[in-house]
């Protein structure tokens, strides 16, 4: 496994092994049962309330800049109002409780020795992270580490997750692209539209978007992805992917190792909960 001589590769090759940890909280059952039971009902209202409850009890402005991806109305809608059904603390103890449900369910059959082990290195990992910059793996990180093994490798993954989230925007903001283009072009490339219809962009927006997207050359006149869009697209993966480089390097090439085998199972056992055309264009593991 290329760690040190291609940090962009590492970090793309452990993305797919963190990432199925963190997305047990938005297609579990027990993560939805867990927001449910603080007065969070409705898939959004959890959603919301728990992404953004590291920040403080926020109003929508810094959540729309942070999430980037959803129209404004839609955060509007969800924030401030949600902290009057439950508080950021009582948010943030549900997402946790709920992940880690979810995780103790499709983990079972691991020996806690594992679990122990694979949380070490994980928050070691985390440890690593620069988060100057970064304002969702920043406050993620700024949260109490968790007693249980289950509760610290989901609290990890999911820091490590909302800091390459934080660099993914970056890059797509750098090279000028604005939210409902980025799914406009996730929706030419290989995403149903029907998934990224829940964002609350209208027609007239996401028309719109296709359009800047073929003055730019990135789509051709059947709305079809030219070489030109693949490219440059490729260009800000592999800036996010650089970006994101920096915990694994630190963590060290054995060790990073180690953790992918510590993960896999746990990662592929997480896949069966996440849809293979979710949102979040998470791709399968490789066999």
């Amino acid at each position: 496994m290329p760690v040190l001589n291609d940090p962009g590769r590492t970090a793309r090759l452990m993305w797919t092994h963190v990432e199925p940890l963190h997305a047990v909280t938005y297609f579990h059952p027990r993560a939805r049962a867990a927001y449910e039971a603080v007065g969070l009902r409705g898939y959004w209202r959890g959603y919301f309330a728990g992404r953004a409850a590291p920040l403080g009890p926020t109003d929508a402005a810094p959540v729309i800049a942070a999430f980037f991806t959803f129209a404004p109305h839609m955060v509007s809608r969800a924030l401030p109002a949600v902290w009057k059904l439950a508080t950021p603390q009582e948010a943030l103890r549900a997402r946790l409780t709920g992940a880690v449900q979810a995780l103790a369910e499709l983990t079972y059959e691991l020996p806690e020795s594992h679990l122990v082990e694979a949380a070490d290195l994980l928050e070691e990992a985390a440890g690593g992270l620069d988060t100057a910059g970064r304002v969702l793996g920043a406050v993620n990180a700024a949260l109490p580490r968790g007693e249980y093994p289950l509760a610290r490798l989901w609290q990890a993954a999911t820091t490590l997750r909302e800091s390459r989230g934080d660099g993914h925007i970056a890059a797509l903001v750098a090279a000028g692209l604005d939210p409902v283009e980025t799914l406009a072009w996730r929706v030419a490339v290989d995403m149903p539209l029907q998934n990224l219809l829940g964002r609350g962009w209208s027609e007239e927006q996401w028309q719109a978007a296709r359009g800047r997207l073929a003055e730019r050359g990135w789509l051709d006149a059947d709305g079809e992805p030219t070489d030109v869009g693949r490219a440059d697209f490729r260009a800000i993966e592999d800036a996010t992917d650089r970006a994101a480089a920096r915990p694994w390097v630190t963590l060290g090439a054995e060790r990073v190792e180690r953790l992918r085998e510590l993960l896999e199972p746990m990662a592929r056992a997480c896949h069966t909960v996440i849809p293979e055309d979710s949102p979040i264009g998470l791709p399968a593991l490789r066999s």
